[in-house]
């Protein structure tokens, strides 16, 4: 077991569960397409990550044997735990803390894949004595990456979730443990059929995240979506 552990949350990709913004642009079966995509190209890019064990974190419970088929093998599955997302959250650091691991970084599972280099910069920092938390800012107002080398608990409680004031909840509350967090630079998730209008100028922008979305294109690309785009917005 390494010391360093890596996350990734993940709903089961099951129509009418997932990705319910991206309707009525995209029907209930093709968000959860979208939805499975975008997992399945973020973990065949994060099976490059040689510095920490890797895990999917997946809800629901009873989604665990298709969960399996999914992940590829260098995950170890992780079920869900709590009520809320802060809550799911808490739980995921207490029982990988409880496993032995002793730098944990969570993410979303609805992200384009993440540089590794901004893990290895969290790590880096994460393994640095003294309390340390890493914060990646997504631009939506909340974040898309979480890391600790000690339980914070603080900062997944009493969080208003899903809305553009996450980060600044989540940065005050930190000031007042007078914990300074490192800011890692600012990433997206793909909610909206905005979002996707976004990774497109990304694409244009760093033409290599094209490489890592094969499976997310190829979606994209079998359903027009651009052109529906177009037409609605």
């Amino acid at each position: 077991m390494r010391a360093n552990a890596l996350a990734v949350m993940a709903k089961a990709p099951e129509a009418g569960q997932v990705k319910t913004r991206m309707l009525p642009a995209l029907s209930t079966e093709q968000a959860a397409e979208l939805c499975r995509a975008l997992l399945l190209d973020q973990l065949k890019h994060l099976q490059g990550l040689a510095l920490a064990d890797l895990y999917v974190a997946f809800t629901p419970t009873e989604a665990a044997p298709s969960m399996k088929q999914l992940a590829p093998p260098a995950f170890c599955l992780l079920a869900q735990e709590g009520n809320d997302l802060g809550e799911r959250m808490k739980r995921i650091f207490e029982n990988l803390y409880a496993s032995g691991h002793k730098n944990i970084v969570l993410i979303g599972g609805d992200l384009p894949p993440v540089p590794l280099r901004f893990f290895a910069e969290a790590f880096t920092y994460l393994q640095a004595p003294g309390k340390r938390v890493v914060l990646g800012p997504s631009r939506d107002g909340g974040y898309y990456l979480v890391g600790l080398n000690q339980m914070v608990s603080e900062i997944f409680e009493a969080v208003t979730w899903s809305h553009d004031q996450v980060l600044a909840q989540t940065r005050a509350k930190l000031a007042a443990l007078k914990i300074d967090p490192l800011l890692l630079p600012s990433w997206f998730d793909i909610d909206t059929p905005g979002d996707l209008r976004y990774l497109q100028s990304q694409f244009n922008l760093d033409p290599s995240l094209m490489e890592r979305m094969k499976k997310t294109l190829e979606l994209l690309h079998r359903l027009q979506l651009g052109e529906k785009q177009n037409r609605t917005g």
